[in-house]
């Protein structure tokens, strides 16, 4: 007698709750074009690991899901995105100028525990020009508009394709 193993069953995947770049196309034209801005200048991996962390504070999904195989996509490894959602622990894992960007993210993400402290933001500013350093910051800025419009309307993770979001 041969057994087959049983696929599992997953739970159903959640629906959009609607689809607001189709509903407010001027916006959704605006923040493409302030992505495209916010990005220049800066390592395309570094940008993935920003967004995937802010992400993960932020706790959405579509944005992961966009965001680790955008990553994967441009070299990063799985390893290292693994090991983002507990860097403080795995510092070993980062250059100087990622964990700066990544403190840096945290604090402009998370600015309910207050104000953005100068530590962090002079750490930053020891490894990041003070061009390249509003660039980070508009980049962080704008994954948090996305994890807020993707979180809102409950997008649905799972079917991005890696490199089609990009502007």
């Amino acid at each position: 007698m041969t057994t087959t193993a049983e696929t599992p069953v997953h739970a159903p995947e959640q629906p959009s709750r609607l689809q607001w770049h189709q509903l407010a196309p001027a916006v959704y034209k605006a923040m493409v074009a302030l992505e495209t801005a916010a990005r220049k200048g800066l390592d395309p991996v570094l940008v993935e690991l920003v967004k995937i962390r802010a992400s993960q504070v932020n706790h959405c999904a579509f944005c992961l899901d966009m965001h680790t195989k955008d990553a994967l996509a441009a070299g990063e490894s799985v390893e290292r995105i693994v090991q983002l959602g507990a860097w403080e622990e795995s510092r070993h894992f980062y250059t100087e100028k990622e964990l700066a960007a990544i403190e840096l993210t945290e604090a402009v993400t998370v600015l309910t525990d207050g104000f953005v402290p100068d530590e962090v933001y002079e750490r930053a500013a020891r490894q990041f020009e003070a061009a390249e350093l509003a660039q980070l910051i508009a980049v962080i800025t704008t994954i948090n508009a996305w994890n807020r419009f993707a979180v809102s309307t409950r997008m649905v993770p799972g079917h991005y394709t890696p490199g089609a979001g990009k502007p």
